[in-house]
């Protein structure tokens, strides 16, 4: 049985050859509409709610380095602001030789990036573009020689919002209720996957999840497609969809799996349906510079 790439990262593989990415050569859906990738949700009403929306983003969205199998993207983080993803998943353990600071990792790989330059790049991107929102899963990785305790975990982000030195409180949006877009313009919406009884949104409490990572590749697409459907025919919840396109099969150390081996049935079902609006909710990805043609798709459906 071949080694899935969670297999790998779990038990601590040695560095490896990086893959290079190629794009796959799909053309881009995009055509005259009304929106640009940098400040599409500028161009829609504020009155409508987050979750009745289409909203791109990516799977462990800061792993762009490391051994094969921790890689997960080839854009860094204002790239993928700028090609209109909006949903960011950050996942962080305590940064080795820090009182304070927390570090971005996949597993307990570091990703060479501290949690300070994630803020700071959002906050720099939306002060360009302030009719926009970002969508912020944080996540207690927990792992490895760096991994905080629920009680460290909650200090240390405290310390980002309210010590003088950092005071990136006033980026987030941190009620717990999901806003109209109206209300979260120019900030970052907070969505916690960690431990705490503050009053914000809570990954497992305000989401509906398709995250099937680890199962054959022929379930994880008719997975997608179910939570697809599921998004488009239940226009009631207040809950957000989010509907995981990253999987973990292998082969190791070729990373981008999901853009070669998933990413086809997402289009297969998307393109059929460009001229019909749908929320989707959010649907992270692996590697969207694959496939910006799946990317525009996803963007057209809040337009059409």
């Amino acid at each position: 049985m071949r080694p899935t790439r969670r297999d790998v990262l779990k038990w601590g593989a040695g560095a490896g050859g990086l893959a290079t990415a190629a794009v796959l050569g799909i053309p881009s859906t995009a055509t005259a509409a009304s929106w640009s990738h940098r400040s599409w949700m500028g161009s829609l009403s504020s009155g409508l709610s987050l979750t009745s929306l289409t909203i791109p983003g990516t799977h462990n969205t800061c792993s762009t380095s490391g051994i094969p199998a921790a890689k997960c993207q080839d854009w860094d983080l204002l790239t993928q602001l700028d090609n209109g993803i909006r949903f960011l998943d950050i996942r962080l353990n305590g940064l080795a030789g820090t009182r304070n600071e927390m570090g971005l990792y996949h597993s307990d790989i570091y990703m060479k990036k501290r949690y300070q330059d994630v803020l700071n790049d959002c906050d720099h991107f939306l002060r360009g573009n302030p009719g926009e929102v970002i969508v912020m899963r944080i996540k207690n990785e927990y792992a490895g020689g760096n991994k905080l305790d629920s009680e460290e975990f909650k200090r240390r982000f405290n310390w980002y919002l309210d010590d003088p030195s950092m005071g990136f409180r006033p980026l987030f949006w941190t009620n717990p209720s999901w806003p109209a877009l109206g209300q979260a313009r120019g900030k970052v919406v907070l969505l916690t996957d960690f431990t705490h009884d503050w009053a914000t949104l809570k990954w497992s409490d305000h989401c509906d999840i398709q995250d099937q990572y680890n199962v054959p590749d022929e379930a994880k697409k008719r997975a997608i497609v179910a939570q697809f459907d599921a998004a488009f025919h239940d226009q009631s919840t207040s809950r957000m969809f989010i509907n995981f396109t990253s999987t973990a099969k292998g082969p190791i150390p070729d990373p981008s799996i999901g853009a070669k081996k998933i990413f086809p049935s997402v289009y297969e079902y998307l393109d059929p349906r460009r001229n019909q609006r749908a929320r989707f909710g959010i649907v992270p990805m692996d590697f969207p510079n694959y496939r910006t043609d799946i990317l525009d798709l996803l963007i057209n459906k809040n337009f059409v």
